[in-house]
């Protein structure tokens, strides 16, 4: 199941001035409904620590790095975001855990949804549960 985490190459438009990288309709494969993004995260702080039931969500280091630790309820593996112009694709149904942020990054989200308390598993217990 983790083979369905997938790196997204964003399309980038190279020019002397600078680059453009650009997510256009039908880029993700999902409807985008929420943008949100996480700064000024200290080094020593863990974000994430939760599954979605439903949402799928594109995660973007646009500035800086980080590392997410991707579980699928028997195995896990980590990637480390440090390009604005690749795009972690995590589907519903895994646990995400954000650490190691280096000074100055932030973390884009793109989100298939609004937010829903609901669509939430904040235990990990209760996710390793629910994958039985």
């Amino acid at each position: 199941m983790i083979e369905e985490i997938q790196l997204l190459k964003i399309p980038v438009i190279e020019d002397i001035r600078g680059n453009l990288g650009v997510i256009e309709n039908g880029f993700l494969p999902f409807e985008l409904k929420r943008v949100y993004y996480l700064f000024d995260v200290p080094s020593s702080a863990f974000r994430g620590g939760h599954s979605h039931i439903l949402q799928q969500e594109v995660l973007i280091a646009l500035s800086g790095s980080f590392e997410v630790t991707i579980h699928d309820g028997y195995s896990k593996k980590s990637y480390l975001l440090n390009k604005p112009n690749a795009g972690l694709l995590i589907p519903a149904g895994y646990w995400r855990e954000l650490e190691n942020f280096s000074s100055g990054a932030v973390c884009l989200v793109l989100a298939s949804d609004v937010f829903d308390e609901d669509d939430y598993i904040r235990d990990f217990d209760k996710f390793l549960e629910s994958k039985k």
